[in-house]
């Protein structure tokens, strides 16, 4: 077991890690619209959806991996209304390759963002 740490995505904000790789299994920490340097990016779900996106591949590519190699993702919202956008962009980012999602409406994100994404991702 070892963390995965990179400059290329923000920081954690709290007693955690980025990533942790168990085997052949990276478990991705949350991620949210921050820059790599921390700061908020303000903005709709278009812009917050992009960054958080952003942040997920440098910690997936910290690990020597990429996108296509992602089998599960949970992603938070603060108003599912805002679902048909962010599936789109999503969509976008990960192409042919569809890994298992849940999508889930929340009260309230860190910061108060509107969105948050984890993953699972294979090293196989």
């Amino acid at each position: 077991m070892h963390i995965i740490q990179t400059p290329n995505a923000p920081a954690a904000i709290g007693p955690y890690s980025q990533a942790m790789v168990v085997g052949d299994l990276l478990f991705t920490s949350g991620q949210i619209p921050l820059r790599a340097d921390g700061s908020l990016v303000e903005g709709d779900i278009t812009v917050q959806t992009n960054q958080v996106l952003a942040n997920l591949r440098a910690v997936i590519e910290a690990a020597d991996a990429n996108l296509s190699k992602v089998v599960k993702t949970t992603v938070f919202l603060k108003n599912l209304d805002d679902f048909a956008v962010m599936n789109g962009i999503y969509a976008e980012a990960f192409g042919s390759h569809t890994p298992a999602r849940s999508t889930v409406q929340v009260a309230k994100l860190p910061r108060d963002v509107l969105v948050e994404i984890e993953a699972i991702v294979s090293l196989a």
